[in-house]
């Protein structure tokens, strides 16, 4: 695996890859995006989720002897 760091900017939701890194680069890459932007405000994560609970098919809560056993 080849690993390239850079900066750039996104435009009309495309990120330009620097023409002398195109070359190592062939069909398949993994993107991780980091924001150098500030955050705008707190996110309260237990709030959201929450608000938004996953939903899982067939989930299961544990009962309270699962949940405490050692």
């Amino acid at each position: 695996m080849v690993t390239i760091e850079f900066h750039t900017k996104i435009k009309d939701g495309m990120i330009h890859i620097p023409a002398k890194y195109r070359r190592n680069l062939k069909e398949k890459v993994r993107v991780i995006l980091v924001s150098e932007e500030a955050k705008s405000g707190k996110t309260n994560l237990l709030r959201e989720l929450l608000a938004n609970p996953v939903k899982i098919a067939d989930f299961q809560p544990l009962s309270r002897d699962e949940a405490h056993a050692r």
